[in-house]
């Protein structure tokens, strides 16, 4: 899961907080019904941002359906509105809006899609095999944004994650084979850009995993690898709890594993701290619910009052 973006993100969380946040930028002109020499006028000002309805998107759409469209969209615009759609949680109309944008070359526009793709692939009212579609469309999405430039913090982030996805679908061998990659991915990440909170989370996330990983899983990692991974509660307990210091309370998710996480160490004080903040996190998404369910659960289960 979510799935489950959403850009793993302070950004992600202020749009969540300001639904409403101001976008800009100026309308389409009129489509002209003879020949233009040039440029189309059609697209001149570039992307429509003067109003944040569907509509505008829809409009997009028709008439790209309709006409020539050259290469005077501006990208920025293209962005603004994807992370407009984003942080409204329009995962529908995010992933319809980007799809035109699949053939890019550019890897800002790419491993948004990614992103959008795996959010999808992450509602519970998508259908199996279509999920199976979109976690290795994401995979392939952001491995080509990768490929387009390297120092592209985001790309490296939405790699790692939805690299993890795919392993779902291939087998224990794969998966923890590719947490190698994946690790390394979130790292590069984090070199790029060492603000991001998402991306620290993931580690502390992927130490966690690892930190209690079954024991017949340990002995299969054991006997498929030399140097099997391995990690922990302490060190995903320092991830967690940076990711909070760069961003206090960005993600429900993140308040969840730091109470879990001193549930492993024993510290039950601290646990059932950061379990009530997780329970009490204000719900926007499918995965804010059952991040609110589980930390209730725990909750339960040390006889708190929910």
């Amino acid at each position: 899961m979510a799935a489950g973006a959403r850009n793993i993100l302070r950004n992600w969380a202020q749009r969540l907080h300001c639904p409403h946040t101001r976008l800009t930028g100026r309308s389409f002109s009129s489509a002209a019904h003879t020949h233009i020499p040039g440029k189309f006028s059609l697209l001149k000002k570039g992307l429509a941002l003067s109003s944040l309805s569907f509509l505008a998107i829809e409009s997009y759409r028709w008439k790209c359906k309709h006409t020539v469209v050259y290469a005077s969209i501006k990208v920025e615009d293209v962005k603004e509105q994807a992370d407009y759609l984003h942080g409204s949680g329009e995962t529908e109309k995010l992933y319809e809006f980007l799809s035109q944008f699949k053939n890019s070359e550019d890897p800002e526009l790419l491993w948004r899609l990614a992103r959008a793709s795996r959010d999808l692939a992450q509602l519970s009212k998508t259908p199996a095999d279509v999920k199976k579609r979109l976690v290795y469309e994401s995979r392939d999405l952001a491995k080509k944004a990768l490929e387009l430039n390297e120092s592209c913090s985001a790309a490296h982030k939405w790699y790692g994650i939805c690299l993890s996805d795919v392993g779902d679908y291939e087998g224990i061998k794969v998966k923890i084979g590719n947490s190698y990659i994946i690790r390394d991915h979130f790292q590069r990440a984090i070199e790029l850009n060492p603000k991001d909170a998402t991306t620290i989370h993931l580690i502390g996330l992927w130490c966690y995993m690892f930190a209690e990983l079954p024991w017949y899983q340990t002995k299969i990692a054991a006997a498929l690898f030399a140097a099997p991974p391995s990690a922990t509660f302490e060190e995903a307990l320092i991830y967690f709890e940076k990711a909070e210091e760069v961003d206090p309370n960005f993600y429900s998710k993140n308040l969840l594993y730091l109470g879990k996480t001193y549930l492993q160490l024993k510290n039950k004080e601290l646990a059932l701290n950061w379990l009530c903040k997780a329970r009490d996190y204000l719900i926007r998404t499918e995965e804010d619910k059952e991040v609110h369910k589980e930390a209730t659960d725990l909750l339960k289960s040390f006889g708190e009052k929910v």
